[in-house]
């Protein structure tokens, strides 16, 4: 399955999950919901995936986490903020950059619109 792939079922399963719970609740509730569905579709999918940080070759100590990991393909960054900034931005693709994947999903779900809240983010572009 390529990472297109993948993405089309996620965007499905975003809609889906925005359908039946609507704007305004917590990241984490949109996070189990989408965790749920995405494994109802039989993907692999894997919550809150610890990424470590290198430094000048040396390993940290502190490291970040994705929201969601697809097929070890295709992360997705969930946000339920007012307005995404810049920096909401910027950070999938820093995510993308230091773990080597290509595609990302940035959401906010507190939208009225989930159709515009959903940015494709694609490393090196």
């Amino acid at each position: 399955m390529t990472e297109n792939d993948i993405s089309y079922i996620v965007r499905g399963a975003i809609f889906k999950v925005y359908n039946e719970l609507g704007p305004g609740l917590f990241e984490s509730v949109y996070e189990s919901a989408l965790v749920y569905q995405l494994r109802k579709q039989g993907l692999d999918v894997k919550a809150q995936v610890e990424v470590p940080v290198f430094y000048d070759n040396q390993r940290l100590d502190i490291g970040f986490r994705i929201d969601i990991l697809v097929e070890d393909t295709v992360i997705i960054e969930i946000k339920s903020v007012e307005e995404l900034s810049k920096v909401h931005h910027k950070q999938v693709l820093t995510y993308l950059r230091v773990t080597g994947l290509q595609l990302a999903l940035l959401v906010n779900f507190n939208s009225d619109d989930i159709s515009k809240s959903i940015f494709r983010k694609v490393h090196g572009l």
